[in-house]
């Protein structure tokens, strides 16, 4: 296996990123829900950012809020999922956020992935799950670190050994039933 060398890359990735999300609550009209909350997208902030939820916009009954403090780390065991991620037609940035006790709280996000196979394994566990559009910086970074650590693998079906063709096992005459 040889190691690939990119041309003009000459910087050095982070190990990881430190986000926000922007949250937004507006009315609902379902019967059994007052406010209903949605992901509209993630910024880069400063590393070290402490975690914290504040509002940063009203108007009316619509609110945004800045979830800060969260951080985004690529695991290179999840390449596949991050090439399959920028491969589709619409790359994406997936928030798992915990459920809150009552449907007018709002759902707080935790995590940031950009992995499709782990997302998924949250949303099978019931958890809210969001996806926004992936953003320039982070689609970048995540190429870089595709670019660098990815090498896919053929996959290959296998072989099924015909069991009819040969000799056959013999047979005792007494084991068989007139």
């Amino acid at each position: 296996m040889e190691k690939l060398e990119l041309e003009d890359f000459d910087q050095v990735l982070p190990e990881e990123l430190t986000l926000a999300v922007l949250m937004e609550k507006q009315p609902s009209s379902h019967p059994w829900a007052n406010f209903r909350y949605q992901a509209l997208g993630v910024v880069v902030r400063a590393a070290g950012e402490e975690r914290s939820v504040r509002q940063v916009y009203q108007n009316g009954d619509i609110e945004h809020f800045l979830v800060t403090g969260l951080t985004l780390r690529l695991h290179v065991d999840q390449c596949e999922s991050y090439y399959h991620n920028l491969m589709s037609p619409e790359p994406g940035c997936f928030i798992v956020a915990s459920q809150p006790d009552s449907s007018d709280e709002m759902p707080v996000p935790y995590l940031v992935s950009l992995s499709f196979d782990e997302v998924h394994a949250y949303q099978e566990g019931d958890e809210q799950v969001y996806a926004v559009a992936l953003i320039p910086e982070l689609y970048k970074w995540l190429e870089a670190y595709v670019l660098t650590h990815y090498i896919a693998i053929k996959k290959t079906k296998r072989k099924l050994k015909n069991w009819g063709e040969g000799e056959r096992p013999e047979t005792n005459p007494a084991d068989e039933k007139s």
